[in-house]
């Protein structure tokens, strides 16, 4: 029972009903008749069309309400639903249970509850004072309440992680996040931290973090022994100022949530835990400060690469593809069967899509759309993006392999997906997704702060892709 707890089970439920525009002049056949005609004449004089999002309460004796009911918008059916047709509903209701009225299929109660469920997200780690308690649905009996379970779980670790600010979650508190999951499913976990990174090979990793008085670190999930190998990489910057090419304040304001990439690969990979996907599962994270200090690394500078590849620094403000660079190459030497990366990257991506619609990236076209058809179907979007080789020379160096960033204000997200290109095999099918990580504009179910984006579309394609109890 994810949507509510023991003691809200045992209240009274009331009924909820969905309602399509297309059914606005009738829902009210459906309320028990002694109810019908007052439901109708509330309805009525409220104006309520079914409008997408649209709450109304219908009042009951002696002032307590009696059901409410939501507006679905233009859709043929309830059946039709998606998870963020209820995601605003708990904002607009009193506390109280509610319970919907009819019968869904198994798959749109999922997204019902699911979707109720997301919707109720509050961070309050700093806050005082007494808290609202949000209503709760009970469960619908078709849905899948492990799914639902599951998925909020992941969902609210990767809030709460992007939601917290530098000062409580450095690369030590990130890595011990990581080491929580870890402990939780058996999983086996280790790290390699500051000087360690360059006797290991993480010369990268080292350079962006190591002026940061908390150590940089390279952080490693791994669990199961058997089956196709599956490898998340997230990119873990707890904070960036942008390093001598230094960002100015308005720009360093939300870098609290830079390492939200780390967040969702986290995420995602205690979802595939949670769920026992069958596969051999390896999470990697860069964790990492890039702060202004003596030893920064500055622009000019050629770093080493794991790979091999050297790179001039043409700005310490594109950081986040250089400890990339390391983990992704870490990744590739065993040739997994699918890795994904992902990360806070650009801002050019948020130019191109906005901040709800994470860029995608994959040199395999067929693959790039399997994962946007089950974005479509998690209400998780993603867009596909071209790896445009024409551009390869935008990252050209006179003095090394390759430089970190093109002097050209042009085609920000597409540079940024090729220089990770580099460190990636073509043996291996890899996925990039350049994404936000944040809720900008405080709208009912969603919010300012933290949010998991495409966790829920990732978790759908590779549940697909690897299911459950197939090995």
């Amino acid at each position: 029972m994810t949507t509510t707890d023991a003691a809200a089970a045992a209240d009274p439920c009331l009924p909820l009903w969905l309602v399509t525009e297309a059914e606005a002049d009738r829902w009210e056949e459906r309320v028990p008749a002694p109810h019908r005609a007052a439901a109708a004449a509330w309805s009525g004089t409220h104006g309520f069309r079914g409008e997408r999002g649209r709450v109304l309460l219908l009042p009951g004796a002696a002032g307590t309400p009696a059901g409410a009911v939501v507006g679905l918008g233009p859709l043929a059916a309830a059946a039709d639903l998606q998870v963020a047709h209820l995601q605003c509903v708990p904002d607009r209701l009193p506390a109280g249970t509610f319970q919907l009225a009819d019968e869904l299929p198994a798959a749109s109660a999922t997204r019902a509850a699911l979707g109720w469920a997301l919707g109720r997200y509050r961070y309050r780690r700093y806050r005082s004072g007494t808290e609202t308690v949000p209503p709760t649905l009970q469960m619908p009996a078709a849905a899948d309440a492990e799914h639902v379970r599951r998925v909020v779980a992941a969902d609210a670790l990767a809030r709460d992680l992007i939601n917290t600010p530098a000062a409580d979650l450095g690369p030590a508190q990130l890595a011990a996040a990581v080491a929580a999951v870890a402990g939780r499913y058996g999983a086996r976990y280790r790290e390699v931290v500051g000087e360690a990174l360059l006797a290991e090979g993480f010369p990268t990793i080292h350079a962006v973090g190591r002026a940061a008085s908390a150590a940089p670190r390279l952080v490693e999930l791994c669990a199961g022994d058997a089956g196709p190998r599956l490898t998340l990489v997230g990119k873990g910057v707890c904070v960036d100022t942008g390093g001598l090419d230094l960002k100015p304040s308005a720009a360093m304001a939300l870098m609290k949530k830079d390492m939200g990439g780390a967040a969702c690969a986290l995420a995602l990979a205690q979802l595939v835990l949670d769920a026992g996907l069958p596969v051999r599962l390896r999470l990697l994270i860069a964790a990492v400060e890039n702060s202004v200090a003596g030893n920064a690394f500055r622009p000019g500078d050629v770093l080493q690469t794991r790979k091999g590849l050297s790179v001039e620094v043409t700005n310490t403000d594109a950081e986040g593809r250089l400890v990339l660079a390391d983990a992704l190459a870490l990744a590739d030497e065993e040739h997994p069967d699918l890795l994904v990366d992902l990360a806070t990257l650009t801002g050019a991506a948020r130019v191109a899509l906005g901040p709800e619609l994470p860029a995608l990236y994959s040199p395999d076209a067929g693959l790039a759309a399997a994962l946007v058809a089950a974005g479509e179907a998690a209400g998780d979007p993603l867009w596909p993006m071209p790896l445009w080789a024409g551009y390869e020379d935008e990252l050209g160096s006179k003095i090394a392999d390759l430089s970190n960033a093109s002097s050209s204000g042009f085609a920000g997200s597409i540079n940024a997906a090729l220089f990770l290109r580099r460190f990636v095999g073509a043996r291996t099918p890899w996925l990039h997704v350049d994404l936000y990580a944040w809720n900008g504009k405080e709208r009912p179910g969603r919010p300012v702060g933290g949010e998991a984006q495409t966790v829920r579309a990732l978790y759908g394609y590779l549940a697909a892709r690897y299911p459950a109890g197939s090995r």
